[in-house]
């Protein structure tokens, strides 16, 4: 991955030019221009060695680390780079510099780096999925755990990557040094070119062969995929075709795709696709389940970003025109490697979407009518700091493999096997989080108890406010309503009640307002002093109604909180209906007022009192034979809460 990858992604990249004339520098750049990132990282260094540093040195030198996926170094000439020439560079480089912090899992570093990346370029989707998912690492959280991971003995000390299936064994890409073939080594990072291997899986060893010699050449060929019947393959290789080697009006050797068939049992000559192009890439094949459909990634004019994932008809004569899967897919990152599974779900890896670094795999849920929406990252242990990538999957089996170049591998990419060993969240969720505060002053308040309710008041969880006054709830439900509470010694409590939308993964943020310095005054309406909406009820009626539950469930904290609090529950009605039958009325509201906090607060029947005034105690002018409106009548349906001990 660290050949074919990188050189995908290198040829969508302006090259930045020199800022030196130097010829130790000029011999880096030209190195630099033709992609041979270990010469000219070799130069860049001794030039720092001697002294001499510049914005485009820092650059190059970042560069030279980031596209050969060495993450680590790439984080140390970055962070020179943004430190010394912030105000000059191009915001490209807060976005490799956040992907490279990434990789040593500093976070939070990689955070902030992200909300510059935000302020300096908002309209980036890469940001904008950030700023809007700062909670990224909880949501992947939520999907991982689900795989148990294997590496395969066949990995080399060279690459290995590219896993596809094949008449139950599988083929895979591979740059391990061939017996019996002089050795010709690609400059991107002094490794051989890559081939394509079949793995026997009949054997326990799994021995590894060579494809086919009339698809491997003395270039790249990688990426991989092959019909359900063995006999037409697609494939990426570098544009060279009937040995005709070509490159782009700037002397770029680019990638194509390429298609042969099995006849008689041996593999054709392969012709290119004809939505190829010398002048962009196009690579890295999958096929729909009913192999009519064919889906790659290229950088062809009109994308989105570094690189985009297509799709395109296979039809009797030819093929259709690619299209693009669009923009809740694509980003301005790189969008690569995509498999579709046999239930049409897509998973792809990217660096565009929040992830934990380098490239991640996501997977999208194809929709009824064969679109799809936005993704979700798989989680770890798939994923991790670094790339990973070119994942596929038995959607029955639950058994697949994928590549990465994460640490305790046997080469610079290693192929793993994987059995799914929990399914994935397919429920709609989002995430809760927001911020305790003191409505006084709007200082954050630490310490706080939060409380999260569903529609029937019940408690679902319950965190405290931290330092910051920050609380987050994780995977709660879409299209739900919700309430959640805060409460903390000597403030009043604050709830706000809310109901989420359908869109997954989103994230919602609340912010609760404590009152502080709880005013216990004898003869005084808790109404007031928590300023609660009103405890209505409905016309006719003595159920409590769901509004007027989260009233309620902010009188019961409150007596929680002050245990020698008594209250004396006052119950009232309009004036329509006779005098003794609203006298009766207002009774059976009073009685299930009572009943509610007792049963549903747990709070002592001796800490309460309380009567039915009927319409005795109108708060409006609204008496017998007065016409009045129905919200002027519902303000006397109502009950108070009067301090009558403390």
């Amino acid at each position: 991955m660290k050949q074919i990858l990188q050189l995908f992604i290198v040829m969508f990249l302006v090259t930045i030019s020199a800022s030196s004339q130097e010829k130790n520098i000029q011999k880096g750049n030209d190195d630099f221009d033709k992609y041979a990132f270990v010469n000219s990282r070799d130069i860049y260094l001794k030039v720092i060695e001697n002294g001499y540093q510049s914005q485009d040195l820092y650059q190059k030198l970042g560069d030279s680390y980031y596209f050969t996926a060495e993450l680590n170094d790439a984080a140390k000439w970055y962070g020179l780079l943004i430190e010394s020439y912030k105000d000059s560079i191009d915001t490209e480089y807060y976005f490799r510099y956040a992907q490279s912090l990434k990789s040593l899992k500093q976070y939070a570093a990689a955070d902030k780096i992200m909300d510059e990346f935000y302020t300096v370029n908002p309209t980036d989707s890469r940001a904008t999925y950030f700023n809007e998912e700062k909670n990224y690492l909880s949501l992947i959280e939520m999907q991982s755990g689900r795989f148990e991971l294997s590496a395969l003995e066949i990995n080399s000390e060279r690459s290995d990557f590219a896993p596809s299936f094949y008449l139950g064994n599988l083929v895979f890409t591979s740059s391990r040094e061939k017996r019996n073939v002089s050795k010709i080594i690609h400059e991107w990072n002094n490794q051989p070119f890559l081939d394509l291997y079949v793995m026997n899986q009949s054997d326990e060893k799994g021995s590894v062969t060579s494809f086919s010699k009339n698809i491997n050449t003395k270039f790249h060929e990688s990426t991989a995929v092959i019909t359900k019947d063995g006999n037409t393959i697609y494939f990426t290789r570098n544009n060279y075709t009937n040995k005709n080697y070509k490159e782009n009006t700037e002397g770029t050797n680019l990638l194509k795709l390429y298609r042969s068939e099995k006849i008689d049992g041996k593999w054709l000559k392969a012709v290119e696709l004809p939505f190829n192009s010398d002048e962009y890439a196009v690579a890295h094949p999958t096929l729909s389940p009913d192999e009519n459909t064919l889906y790659f990634a290229s950088d062809m004019p009109g994308g989105k970003g570094l690189s985009d994932l297509y799709k395109v008809s296979i039809e009797e004569d030819g093929f259709g025109t690619p299209e693009s899967l669009g923009d809740i897919i694509n980003t301005e990152g790189r969008e690569t490697f995509p498999f579709i599974a046999t239930n049409g779900n897509l998973y792809f890896s990217s660096d565009g979407h929040p992830g934990l670094g380098g490239l991640d795999v996501y997977v999208v849920e194809q929709n009824e009518d064969g679109t799809y929406g936005e993704g979700y990252n798989v989680g770890e242990p798939v994923n991790s700091p670094v790339d990973d990538f070119t994942f596929i999957i038995n959607s029955t089996s639950g058994l697949g493999y994928f590549a990465s170049n994460r640490e305790g591998g046997m080469g610079s990419d290693d192929i793993y096997s994987f059995r799914q060993v929990e399914a994935p969240i397919k429920s709609c969720v989002q995430l809760l989080s927001g911020t305790v505060r003191n409505k006084e002053n709007d200082q954050i308040v630490p310490s706080a108890k939060v409380v999260l309710l569903d529609s029937e008041n019940n408690i679902l969880s319950e965190t405290v406010s931290s330092t910051e006054g920050e609380f987050n709830f994780d995977a709660i439900h879409c299209a739900r309503a919700y309430a959640v509470r805060a409460n903390k010694v000597n403030y009043s409590p604050d709830e706000t009640s809310f109901v989420t939308s359908s869109e997954f993964s989103a994230q919602i943020n609340k912010t609760l307002y404590l009152n502080p310095n709880f005013p216990i005054v004898l003869g005084a309406d808790l109404n007031k002093i928590l300023d609660l909406n009103p405890v209505y009820f409905d016309l006719d009626k003595s159920f409590i109604r769901a509004d007027a539950e989260i009233e309620l469930q902010k009188v019961i904290a409150a007596m929680s909180q002050y245990p020698a609090l008594k209250i004396d529950v006052r119950s009232h009605t309009d004036s329509r209906a006779n005098d003794d039958y609203n006298i009766k009325l207002s009774q059976r509201r009073n009685t299930a007022t009572l009943k509610y906090i007792i049963e549903k607060g747990g709070i002592s029947a001796n800490r309460l009192t309380g009567k039915g005034y009927g319409e005795t105690q109108l708060v409006n002018a609204c008496v017998n034979d007065i016409d009045c409106t129905e919200e002027m009548h519902q303000l006397n349906r109502r009950s108070e809460f009067i301090i009558v001990e403390k």
